[in-house]
């Protein structure tokens, strides 16, 4: 028979809590900061960060929209997390996956799935050579991943600069900085809208959401259900004992961060095959990629909770932008920043909530609430070994 308190026992139950109460600290925040900035809108203010990504079908559709990505960059990091490691390059991995993507589509006029494979194998490549070092040399792969995201960011806007075919100018328009318009240079590169386009009446809407959950689920068939996914989990809970079991941990070190880099090109690849955005060529680095950090912490590197985590951010980030013009775009930055820090502290109120539940005897362990098992019957044992 359950315990009353046998939910509190629940590892994911825990994590959902932690991750409500940082959601909650984080809008508590954002209220102060509301009323700092401009009290007599906060009210309105608030109602409207909360509000405007249900207002209308097509403000639910950029929500959608970018959550996708996001889910996969948070995917990224989280899977990465689960083996023990920071994926802090998933900035890098997704615009080179971008890039790739792009060139396929513009270029050489290549079908939209063709281009989200070119953006898997560009973002696994750059996921490669951090899981290497750490694996041969023992290179602290934060170090190597923030290396070659700006490796990726340089790499990317000198090729894009010297590809005339590729920027919009080629096509007639009047930037030369950007990339071409898909619908100009490649229809076919567009990821397909199946009629969600009309139905939420929004051109932000397409099939992006479902190959992101699709991919979500199945980072969490390989992670839960199968062999290889037990052995990376164990290489990131204790890389001695892996060894010690017989568990290649160098090669799965890499094949982490490969998996993890591939995840985040795919992001890249399919925010801009979309065909509403084109890429800018910059000198800083797409807040995309690092997005995807508290997407997994929030999500406590969960694969299905990063899909809800990820929509959360979205919606917050459609609702920020609802706020203008009582709020200046800066203040809005701020407050969503606030926001998202304070969700990342979710493992930080994990940790608390069950030493919290252990103290109260309602989450320690399974027995936390049973009954004491009953004293044997020495007496009636002693009678029957004397009859015997």
């Amino acid at each position: 028979m359950k315990n009353k308190g046998s939910i509190f026992e629940n590892p994911g139950f825990i994590s959902l809590l932690a991750s409500l109460i940082s959601i909650l600290c984080g809008l508590l925040i954002g209220v102060i900061l509301l009323l700092a900035f401009n009290a007599p809108f906060a009210g309105q203010g608030l109602v409207n960060l909360l509000t405007a990504g249900i207002s209308t079908p097509a403000k639910f559709a950029k929500v959608l929209y970018q959550a996708a990505p996001l889910i996969l960059t948070g995917l990224s990091v989280g899977f990465a997390f689960k083996t023990g490691l920071f994926n802090i390059g998933a900035s890098g991995q997704y615009t080179v996956g971008a890039a790739a993507a792009l060139i396929c589509g513009i270029v050489f006029k290549m079908p939209w799935f063709v281009c989200l494979i070119a953006a898997m194998i560009a973002g696994a490549v750059w996921g490669f050579f951090p899981g290497l070092f750490k694996s041969i040399f023992n290179v602290n792969e934060v170090i190597t991943a923030i290396m070659f995201n700006w490796i990726g960011l340089f790499a990317v806007n000198v090729t894009l600069a010297n590809i005339p075919s590729v920027l919009a100018n080629y096509y007639g328009a009047s930037n030369a900085d950007r990339t071409a318009a898909l619908a100009a240079s490649n229809p076919s590169a567009i990821i397909p809208k199946a009629g969600l386009d009309q139905l939420l009446g929004s051109n932000y809407m397409n099939i992006s959401i479902f190959i992101a959950i699709i991919v979500a689920i199945i980072i969490y068939i390989i992670l839960n259900k199968t062999i290889f996914g037990y052995e990376l989990k164990a290489c990131g809970a204790s890389p001695s004992a892996s060894v010690y079991a017989g568990i290649n941990a160098k090669r799965n070190i890499i094949l982490s961060m490969v998996i993890a880099g591939a995840l985040a090109g795919i992001g890249g690849g399919i925010y801009y095959l979309a065909g509403t955005g084109q890429y800018t060529i910059e000198k800083s680095l797409l807040a995309m990629g690092f997005n995807g950090i508290p997407v997994a912490l929030l999500a406590s590197s969960n694969p299905i909770g990063t899909i809800f985590s990820a929509l959360f951010i979205s919606y917050i980030q459609v609702g920020g932008e609802a706020m203008q013009p009582e709020f200046a775009v800066e203040t809005i930055d701020i407050i969503i920043s606030a926001i998202i820090y304070l969700s990342a502290f979710s493992l930080l109120m994990k940790t608390l909530l069950s030493k919290f539940l252990s103290r109260k005897g309602i989450g320690g362990g399974e027995n936390a609430n049973a009954e004491p098992a009953p004293l044997p019957d020495t007496e009636n044992t002693a009678k029957e070994v004397t009859e015997e």
